[in-house]
C-alpha cells in the first residue's frame, strides 16, 4: 500500500480522498453530528495509507466540516464552513495563524538560502510552480495543492534537506490562505488569489536573480502580510462573538 501511495504521488491523494469525503458531507450523506468511517475503514475504502487519510482528515477539520473527537472519532459539523459557527471559524483562523507564524522565520531564510543556492533545474521547477498557480487561478480551481508546491520548491532550493521535510511533514494543512475568502464569493476568491499570486512572483524573480536579501525580503511580505490578514480576521470574529 505504501508503495502505491508513492507512485501516484501522496499530495494528489490526499486531495482526491479528501474531495471524496468533502462530497459526501455536501450531499447529505453525512449531516451534521454523523460519525464519519473510521480511520482503518477510510485506508481500505481508497486503498490509501493512514497518513493520507490524516492528511485528508486535517484539510477537512480546518476547512470546520469535521471535529476529531478524541477517542471517539471523525464527527461532522455541518455541510458548510460559513454556516457551521463562529466559534469554529474562530478556533480555525488561530490555528492557522499559529502555522503562519511558525512558517514565517524557516520559510524566510529559505527563500535567500534559495537564491543563493538554487541549481538551473531548481529554478525552472520555481518557475513551473509558480506557472501552474497561476494556471489554476485562471480555472477557478484551488491552488492550495500548488502552493505548497510552490513553497517546496524554494525549500528544495536550499540544498538543505530539512526545509523542504519541515514543509512536507505538515501538508496542504499548511497552506490556509485560500480559505479567507469563502469560495461562494468567487470574485474576491479570485482577486485575493492574484494578490497571493503578485506576492509569490517577488519571490520567485528575487530567487531567480540570486538576490537573497530581496528573496528574504519578499518572502517576509508575503508571509507577515498573511498573518495580518488572519489577525484582521480573527478580531473581527472575536467582535462579533463579543
Amino acid at each position: 500500500m505504501q508503495g502505491k501511495d508513492r507512485s501516484r504521488g501522496s499530495g494528489s491523494l490526499v486531495a482526491q480522498v479528501g474531495e471524496s469525503l468533502r462530497q459526501a458531507i455536501l450531499r447529505g450523506q453525512y449531516a451534521a453530528g454523523d460519525k464519519l468511517p473510521s480511520e482503518h475503514e477510510l485506508t481500505e475504502t481508497h486503498s490509501v495509507s493512514r497518513t493520507v487519510v490524516r492528511e485528508a482528515v486535517a484539510a477537512l477539520r480546518s476547512d470546520g466540516l469535521v471535529e476529531v473527537r478524541q477517542g471517539a472519532g471523525i464527527f461532522v459539523i455541518g455541510a458548510d464552513p460559513a454556516l457551521s459557527g463562529r466559534k469554529v471559524d474562530k478556533a480555525r483562523v488561530a490555528s492557522d495563524l499559529e502555522v503562519l507564524e511558525i512558517r514565517t522565520p524557516v520559510e524566510i531564510e529559505a527563500a535567500g538560502l534559495a537564491a543563493l543556492r538554487r541549481s538551473p533545474a531548481q529554478e525552472e521547477a520555481i518557475f513551473e510552480c509558480h506557472r501552474k498557480i497561476l494556471q489554476r487561478i485562471e480555472t477557478d480551481q484551488s491552488i492550495r495543492e500548488a502552493d505548497l508546491d510552490l513553497h517546496v520548491a524554494i525549500a528544495e532550493a536550499t540544498n538543505n534537506p530539512l526545509f523542504k521535510h519541515f514543509l512536507e511533514s505538515q501538508g496542504t494543512v499548511i497552506i490556509p490562505q485560500s480559505r479567507l475568502v469563502p469560495e461562494t464569493r468567487t470574485a474576491e476568491q479570485t482577486a485575493y488569489r492574484k494578490l497571493i499570486q503578485r506576492e509569490h512572483e517577488a519571490i520567485v524573480m528575487a530567487i531567480s536573480d540570486r538576490d537573497d536579501q530581496a528573496a528574504r525580503n519578499a518572502m517576509r511580505e508575503h508571509l507577515v502580510g498573511s498573518q495580518a490578514r488572519y489577525r484582521n480576521l480573527l478580531k473581527d470574529l472575536r467582535s462579533f462573538t463579543s
